[in-house]
């Protein structure tokens, strides 16, 4: 054990004391802080607007224009088509919309819609809705309807009161939040499993193709030498995890101290580009309504205890199953990278297919493919993540979380012997091509 951690101390300083890793640790949030500032300033910034021409000639729209929405602004013109192209082509404005004398609301009447450049989905969309809900509300008002009873037609709010099996209200930002903390949970162990396992093999290739395992060996079992190498590499992991999560945070939290113009921007919302002051409203708005504090509500719903220790046992007991195997397979190969490759493709198809799993179970938690998903030990540490989220016994019963992690760590012991044995005879051979169906013999063949 004293030369599995000496081995295990090892790996980690000779990580933790290289450039790369104070550059990759520390340089990796900043990079994402930059950007993610310079995605919020440029979005307050932004004077772009998206001008619309509009001549009414059927009184559509009763003299009025329709009021700006995000980026979209109209101006209400009296013009032929001829002068609305002419206008297009100096640029005047960038599209026009002309409904002629003879358009009925009744009829199968269309409108011109022509625009300088091409529009993007998102935009034409927004046209598209934005025209729709007055023509529709013209059609209403036709019916003899008032604008309140409109109002009640379009209400969204529908009396259906959603509640989960022990009788406790479900909401919609609720289901929203599990979502989104279960589907970054999940994706970010798939990451991980990748990232730090690869590393174990690169690791383990190095020392054997530079010959340093075999004067190792001949002081440290080959088994004391892979779980050395495993334990170091993944403290390796977890500290930079850590660290980049405690900068992220509070990166995030004085990004308003860093680039003071974005803190000025939300208290001048009115002089703000498009979509700005919509979203300051919009707060305002959710804060007089109580949606805010309903949101903050089912914030605290969320079992973030529970969601935080399932999530560091599983990135543990993941990382462990398949750092085995990777040193397994990193132990096997030579100096050709294509030979990893070929038999990385065994070990890489569970951790795929548990991502694909976990898109499912985020949406449905107890579905049966979630429920295997999450029992299953190749799986289980990205797919569990996505019904914890859920909490329980909503998203995942007790007796099936504990039989996941139990059965996660008897697979921990099973793989960490199995690929114990292959290393063994691997890291000391040279100048074979190596298949699966060999290191399976060296895995169940007698000392």
């Amino acid at each position: 054990m004293n030369k599995t951690l000496l081995v295990a101390r090892r790996e980690f300083l000779t990580r933790v004391q290289k450039k790369t890793f104070l550059l990759t640790t520390i340089g990796v949030p900043l990079l994402i802080a930059v950007f993610y500032a310079a995605l919020i300033f440029f979005q307050f910034k932004s004077t772009d607007t998206y001008v619309i021409a509009l001549s009414d000639e059927a009184n559509v729209f009763g003299g009025k224009v329709p009021e700006k929405k995000d980026d979209l602004e109209f101006k209400l013109v009296k013009a032929d088509t001829a002068t609305l192209r002419k206008q297009l082509d100096d640029k005047t404005y960038d599209a026009y919309l002309y409904i002629p004398a003879s358009f009925s609301l009744n009829g199968n009447d269309s409108m011109e819609f022509r625009s300088a450049k091409a529009m993007g989905f998102m935009t034409r969309d927004k046209v598209e809705d934005l025209i729709s809900s007055v023509l529709e509300e013209k059609r209403w008002l036709q019916m003899n309807l008032t604008k309140a009873a409109i109002d009640s037609i379009r209400k969204k709010d529908e009396p259906i009161r959603f509640t989960s099996a022990a009788g406790k209200k479900e909401t919609g930002a609720k289901a929203g939040i599990s979502y989104g903390v279960g589907m970054l949970s999940g994706f970010l162990i798939y990451i991980i499993l990748f990232v730090y396992g690869t590393m174990v093999m690169r690791g383990v290739m190095e020392e054997k193709v530079s010959r340093i395992a075999e004067v190792i060996v001949s002081s440290v079992k080959p088994f004391q030498l892979m779980m050395g190498k495993i334990t170091g590499i993944g403290a390796v992991g977890l500290v930079q995890f850590l660290i980049w999560i405690l900068l992220i945070f509070g990166i995030q939290m004085a990004l308003p101290l860093i680039f003071p113009e974005i803190g000025a921007s939300l208290q001048s919302a009115p002089n703000m580009g498009p979509g700005a002051g919509q979203a300051t409203q919009a707060v305002e708005d959710m804060k007089n309504s109580g949606a805010l504090n309903g949101f903050m509500s089912d914030l605290q719903t969320i079992n973030f205890g529970l969601i935080i220790g399932c999530f560091l046992f599983y990135f543990l007991g993941g990382y462990l199953v398949y750092s085995a195997l990777f040193a397994a397979v990193g132990s096997a190969v030579n100096e050709d990278p294509q030979d990893a490759q070929s038999l990385l493709f065994p070990i890489m198809m569970p951790i795929i297919f548990a991502f694909v799993i976990m898109t499912n179970a985020v949406n449905d938690p107890n579905s049966s493919m979630a429920v295997f998903g999450s029992l299953f030990p190749f799986t289980s540490p990205i797919v569990m993540m996505a019904r914890v989220a859920h909490g329980i016994p909503d998203g995942v019963t007790v007796v099936q979380l504990l039989i996941s992690m139990a059965l996660l760590i008897l697979t921990f012991l099973g793989t960490t012997w199995v690929a114990g044995k292959i290393y063994r005879t691997g890291i000391l051979l040279y100048g074979k091509k190596v298949t699966w169906k060999e290191m399976i013999k060296w895995a169940f063949r007698s000392n």
